[in-house]
């Protein structure tokens, strides 16, 4: 019997909207030519001495010649932070409604044929989990989802999104991709932003680890943050899975990203990530299970990334993940992240009663809320539960 070929990752499902944009092109034309380890000494220095980062002073200081540097990085990185950003820190939560998932990541919990206790909340546990948090003094949310048309479609989110908006100041959706018409139906439920990664932009990679399910159309995805933007959508947020690939070049790829989307919506408020690949329950062998050679990302290495972020994008809000520990955590929040999750819990539900279905990876800060506040009032840093008038 025959194995059906797998659709190609440039080919759209029929009811993708598809843009007529040139970013994409621009971005992996700028990925692919990047070459960290032709960048000297020289050229790092040059990159330090600008005044406003170029694109080439980005790569410049995303290279490995870069890494003797990292003081001077940081340093300028807490200037340009300190200017722009003064010393407060916005804090949310995410809130899982959903695990159910029609992907295929090799590298995700949510994977469909992964082995895990899944969920929906009604629309009374999404009360009651808002309530909840709400009690923490938060005025923001996360509302995130598995991947799944048939079990959390735009509908189901806009709903959650109604219910979060009563509590919230702020309510932002990391939910699979949508049309511009589902977008603006989200935004019409009160969410104000959208957070969508690339996970990586090495095509090559992307199709090893998206083997099924819409995910894998690479464009589409690609394409998430002009169409929310179009919604009616007031920021949008990037990243890529640290790690699934060269991270240099990811990181370059994100930055550019951002950079040129900023260019076209000059409205629009933009906003980074910085997650590294995680271990994943019902998954005892990572790097084999998820197919390709992974790039492992030290500390050090993910500080300078980080740094290089905030001289290129000196207006971006930039979140460090619950993934990394609480000492990495505590340190680059004095330097450059402007964004800090607390509360957290990654199951389904989890907030004002025990998880109903299992989470999406692991985390290692598991602060409260009030103990972010105290590390943050500790270091001279303002915590601030909503930045949005």
């Amino acid at each position: 019997m025959s194995v059906p070929a797998k659709r190609d990752i440039f080919d759209y499902y029929e009811d993708q909207d598809q843009l007529d944009s040139q970013i994409l092109h621009a971005v992996l034309s700028e990925r692919d030519t990047f070459a960290p380890d032709q960048f000297t000494h020289a050229d790092v220095v040059r990159a330090l001495n600008e005044e406003s980062l170029s694109p080439q002073g980005f790569k410049a200081l995303l290279s490995p010649e870069a890494a003797s540097f990292l003081e001077e990085i940081a340093s300028a990185a807490r200037r340009v932070k300190s200017a722009h950003f003064g010393n407060s820190i916005s804090l949310f939560t995410p809130l899982y409604v959903a695990n159910y998932c029609e992907d295929e990541c090799t590298y995700c919990g949510f994977n469909r044929f992964n082995k895990i206790k899944r969920a929906r909340l009604t629309k009374q546990q999404v009360e009651s989990e808002c309530e909840e948090i709400a009690k923490t003094g938060l005025e923001e949310v996360l509302i995130l989802t598995g991947e799944s048309r048939a079990f959390s479609d735009y509908k189901y989110i806009g709903e959650a999104c109604k219910i979060a908006k009563k509590h919230f100041r702020v309510v932002g959706v990391e939910v699979q991709p949508m049309n511009v018409d589902e977008y603006r139906h989200l935004h019409s439920c009160g969410a104000d932003f959208v957070t969508v990664f690339q996970e990586t932009y090495d095509i090559s990679v992307y199709e090893i680890v998206h083997p099924g399910g819409r995910k894998r159309i690479f464009p589409y995805r690609f394409d998430t943050a002009e169409r929310a933007l179009l919604g009616g959508f007031r920021g949008v947020a990037f990243g890529a899975l640290l790690g699934l690939a060269d991270f240099r070049k990811d990181a370059l790829a994100v930055g550019m990203h951002a950079s040129l989307m900023q260019k076209k919506f000059p409205h629009a408020e933009i906003s980074i990530s910085c997650p590294r690949i995680r271990p994943i329950l019902g998954d005892d062998n990572l790097p084999s299970a998820v197919g390709v050679p992974l790039t492992p990302v030290t500390e050090r290495e993910l500080l300078q990334i980080i740094c290089a972020y905030r001289l290129f994008l000196p207006f971006a809000n930039i979140t460090v993940s619950t993934r990394e520990s609480q000492s990495f955590r505590n340190e680059v929040f004095k330097i450059a992240a402007t964004k800090v999750s607390a509360g957290v819990n990654v199951g389904v539900g989890g907030h004002s009663e025990d998880a109903v279905g299992d989470e999406q990876f692991e985390i290692d800060d598991t602060r409260s809320v009030d103990e972010i506040c105290r590390m943050l009032k500790s270091a001279n840093l303002q915590p601030v539960m909503s930045e949005y008038v």
